[in-house]
């Protein structure tokens, strides 16, 4: 690691680190601060961390000291660090380890929640009315639960602050024996996310969330997984396009064969030693007050691991059902573990927390993924487009900026300068979308799309048989593009920073050629606004935006 006298960190007392990045070691200390601080803000000359308490016990998860975070301030702050901000991390860093769950010794529909070490925290539980509810004290320093109550304590405490180490056995689940193909090779960051997932399968490991960029190969960790596991294994996709995607990696890297997986979704309900089921069957349900009559598949077969692809798009209603589940394997996989509801934390107790985290631009650089470059385009409103923006109420303002009529001729413009180039165009509303797809004579694919149409397009753009393709928010989730390289972003989902990096990951395979993302973006409107928090995470992840004005290209 390099040092150098130019220290890049500024601690402020209100608990946030800027961080110059026209400093010689930038890259660096954003590497190691990132391990346990998150990024708020990124302008291009400062970027802005804050330590919080999720930032912290994901650190002490992957067993990073607090001598580590504190000799790590101290290196590069440029001035003293305020006694208040050391002694703050300190107080929250010394609440992770005091509260231990573990088998009861007799019982295995028990579970004993020990208070280690931490004089009084014995009483502050008892006296909590939530938690009187399913544990109780018995005896000094112990609490006894019933096992299906695991989740909802460890979230419980999680919102009083004080994080459970989760020791309690885990249930093996029906064997599956399988092994990987002989031209399926592992990739060195793929084999050490899975053994940080499951350690030496001791005590304490085989659950948490991988983070890896899109098209980094996050299916193949979880292939990966189940072969070291060797067990039946239910996957939940994010739509049927992904959970066949999932069928076809593993049919096509193991030795399993197509009566042994299967998919379950609204147009199939197959249930097999390895069962890929989509989020919107598991949430369906006949009204409001009816139950989710597909959660029943959780208890179908003894399922030895389950894998929540997406894991940061998990629905409400499967956090729920995660929680009665805590005795099973669980691993989700995400490119990002930004939530825009801010429930990251329910990912931390009910998956678990993040076992790894791999750098999106280490990997490009390794050649693992596309170099990718990220453009902004300014755009106007014409003089009809300003009238109406400026009458417009506040909900109709982003509608009127995002439909903007010169992002059409800037798409064709864009289409002009990568004419031979594969590419994918990007949007939030429909009537927009399809503008484009009439003006341009371009395949759409929505979410009315049928199945068989969007199959039918998605082989023909990867075959080159169609070379431009535009997608609504089906591309926000599990598509296999990969031969994509140039994608132009119309509008999004208001500020929805997970929702840029997932399609920014849509050009990520690795290629020859590198990746062009354009956003188009209105100036002199809110959703200037939105595309800061847009660019937050990929800025975290060292991708810096090229900002030009529509002349110029």
């Amino acid at each position: 690691m390099k040092y150098t006298d130019n220290k890049p960190l500024i601690i402020q007392s209100d608990g946030s680190l800027i961080l110059d990045t026209h400093t010689e070691i930038f890259e660096d200390v954003r590497n190691v601060i990132s391990l346990f601080a998150e990024l708020e803000k990124s302008p291009e000359h400062f970027h802005q961390y804050r330590i919080t308490d999720l930032s912290l016990w994901n650190a002490c998860a992957i067993d990073i000291s607090l001598e580590h975070i504190i000799s790590s301030l101290q290196s590069y702050s440029r001035y003293p660090i305020p006694p208040s901000i050391l002694i703050k991390i300190e107080q929250r860093y010394s609440r992770y380890g005091h509260l231990q769950l573990e088998s009861h010794p007799t019982n295995p529909d028990l579970l004993l929640l020990k208070v280690l070490n931490k004089p009084h925290l014995d009483k502050e539980l008892q006296s909590q009315p939530r938690l009187k509810k399913i544990i109780h004290h018995l005896k000094e320093n112990e609490f006894i639960l019933n096992s299906l109550d695991r989740g909802s304590v460890k979230h419980e405490l999680m919102k009083l602050g004080w994080p459970v180490t989760d020791i309690a056995p885990l249930t093996e689940g029906d064997p599956l024996p399988f092994t990987l193909n002989t031209t399926t090779k592992l990739r060195n960051y793929q084999i050490s996310a899975i053994n940080a997932f499951l350690g030496d399968k001791q005590l304490g490991r085989g659950f948490g969330t991988i983070v890896l960029p899109c098209g980094s190969g996050k299916t193949l960790v979880g292939i990966g997984t189940m072969e070291s596991l060797q067990c039946e294994t239910l996957i939940l996709a994010v739509n049927v396009a992904a959970a066949r995607q999932w069928i076809r990696e593993i049919i096509t890297r193991t030795s399993l064969n197509e009566t042994q997986v299967s998919e379950y979704s609204g147009q199939s309900k197959n249930i097999t030693p390895v069962t890929v089921a989509t989020y919107q069957i598991l949430v369906w349900r006949k009204d409001k007050e009816s139950e989710f009559i597909h959660f029943n598949l959780f208890k179908q077969r003894k399922w030895g691991l389950i894998i929540y692809d997406e894991a940061h798009l998990l629905p409400a209603p499967i956090f729920r059902i995660t929680s009665e589940i805590q005795s099973v394997r669980r691993l989700g996989l995400t490119a990002t573990l930004v939530r825009e509801d801010n429930a990251e934390t329910e990912v931390f107790t009910l998956i678990g927390p993040k076992r790894f985290d791999a750098p999106w631009k280490e990997l490009e650089s390794q050649g693992w993924i596309a170099e990718a470059q990220c453009i902004e385009v300014k755009c106007d409103l014409n003089e009809k487009e300003q009238l109406e923006y400026a009458i417009a109420p506040s909900r109709s303002k982003i509608r009127i900026a995002s439909e903007a009529e010169m992002k059409i001729s800037v798409i064709e413009k864009i289409l002009q300068n990568h004419s031979n180039l594969p590419t994918i165009i990007i949007g939030q509303y429909l009537s927009q979308l399809q503008t484009v797809a009439k003006r341009f004579n371009l395949p759409i694919i929505t979410g009315k799309t049928p199945q068989a149409e969007r199959e039918k397009l998605y082989h023909q753009f990867r075959n080159n048989e169609i070379q431009t393709l535009i997608l609504s928010k089906v591309a926000n989730f599990s598509i296999d593009l990969p031969d994509a390289t140039i994608a132009i972003q119309l509008s999004g989902s208001f500020g929805s920073r997970q929702e840029e990096a997932q399609r920014l990951g849509r050009i990520l395979r690795p290629k020859d050629d590198i990746s062009y993302f354009y956003s188009l973006v209105t100036r002199f409107t809110l959703e200037e606004e939105f595309a800061l928090n847009r660019m937050r995470f990929l800025t975290e992840q060292g991708y810096l935006y090229q900002i030009i004005n529509h002349e110029e290209l």
